[in-house]
């Protein structure tokens, strides 16, 4: 049998485990908390949640606010409840960082999309360099730290524990990203109680607003920290509110009425994988006249269809999303010819790259298309952001 194929011994496997538990810091995700009473918990409500556009929500984790629920579809409302996007932020110099959290839905996973990613709360970390000029440390790069893997709505557990506790006086910044595709009804951070701890509140910038599909909301990433809204505000340290609605994502203007009462630094429109050529026709318009007339110099962001993976094996998939292209180019050019200014445009060809190797089904992105997905994002976000601040 080839060396590579073996199945490693059990002393293989303790030195390995040895190994890993000399890193800075160690991913415990599963592991179960069995004294939480040994812990200092504390409610992330008290300091409070990004991405959150709306303060009057039913839910204090919901996405849209509880009047929206008879203004908006049945199915919107609905996946409204899901926290995608939504993110917090704290400091602590404690060698542990443990999660406690009860989440809406029993159903954890999808068929081609984990626990992790639909349920899961997934940490990064800042790591940190040496001041050049002394002084305190400088935060440095969010770097992965741990995800929760839920097996029940009940979820207790360690995330990390690490082998280098930070001193007494210096602690660590972290952000933590709340499920993709499931609710939160409550959510604690546990630490050691004789650590520092201290709640990040969000941050007052503009942000940006994401609205679009499935893809958008997050499937199929693994985890919460690596969907494309995700990606993009660690990539330019801004604050993102995400209304992405799974299979619904329409340009409808019963949306539109809660797009306008933000005041993002760019509307980013995302839609068209939901919609068609004519609905295209029939919609654009509208609901850019509708953000345009209450944020009158917002840029807006129309982003073009990508292609299906499996596009070029079945023409009708092609010419389909060839078709969406098509129109909305038309409408964006339309626009634009009768002077509506601060309109932009983003082709689709490139979204998920051109190998066919991007995507968990044909249409949503893997971790790996929701990188590509940014890469094609980043630029043209940058310059806008340059220019409307």
């Amino acid at each position: 049998m080839h060396p590579l194929s073996s199945r490693p011994t059990r002393r293989q496997f303790l030195e390995t485990s040895a190994l890993l538990a000399t890193l800075s810091i160690s991913p415990t995700s599963g592991r179960e908390v069995k004294n939480v009473e040994s812990l200092s918990w504390h409610n992330v409500q008290e300091w409070g949640v990004e991405g959150k556009g709306f303060g009057d929500t039913g839910k204090y984790f919901d996405r849209l606010p509880a009047r929206a629920e008879s203004r908006v579809r049945k199915p919107v409302w609905n996946l409204s409840r899901h926290s995608s996007g939504l993110s917090t932020r704290f400091k602590t110099n404690s060698p542990s960082v443990h999660v406690r959290y009860r989440l809406t839905s029993d159903q954890l996973a999808m068929p081609h999309m984990p626990a992790t990613g639909a349920s899961g709360v997934d940490l990064y970390a800042r790591d940190q360099k040496p001041n050049p000029y002394g002084g305190p440390i400088l935060p440095g790069h969010w770097r992965w730290a741990a995800v929760a893997m839920p097996r029940s709505t009940d979820v207790t557990t360690e995330l990390i524990r690490s082998s280098h506790a930070l001193a007494e006086s210096a602690s660590r910044d972290y952000l933590l990203y709340l499920p993709l595709y499931n609710g939160i009804e409550s959510l604690e951070i546990g630490v050691a109680k004789t650590a520092n701890f201290e709640g990040i509140d969000p941050r007052p910038q503009k942000p940006i607003v994401f609205y679009g599909t499935s893809i958008m909301q997050g499937a199929c990433a693994s985890r919460p920290g690596m969907s494309i809204s995700s990606i993009l505000g660690r990539r330019l340290d801004r604050p993102v509110i995400n209304l992405g609605f799974s299979g619904n994502g329409t340009m409808e203007t019963s949306l539109g009425e809660f797009l306008i009462e933000l005041d993002p630094a760019i509307y980013v429109i995302d839609c068209l994988p939901n919609m068609n050529a004519q609905q295209v026709r029939e919609r654009c318009q509208p609901l850019v006249a509708q953000l345009r007339q209450h944020r009158p110099t917002t840029p807006i962001l129309l982003v073009a269809d990508r292609v299906n993976a499996g596009a070029w094996l079945r023409k009708g998939k092609e010419s389909f999303h060839q078709g969406n292209r098509q129109a909305l180019r038309a409408e964006y050019d339309r626009m634009v010819s009768k002077g509506w200014s601060n309109l932009h445009y983003l082709d689709g060809k490139g979204l998920i790259g051109t190998d066919g190797e991007a995507t968990t089904d044909g249409s949503h992105p893997s971790d790996l298309g929701m990188v590509r997905y940014a890469d094609a994002y980043e630029p043209v976000l940058r310059r806008l952001l340059a220019g409307n601040p």
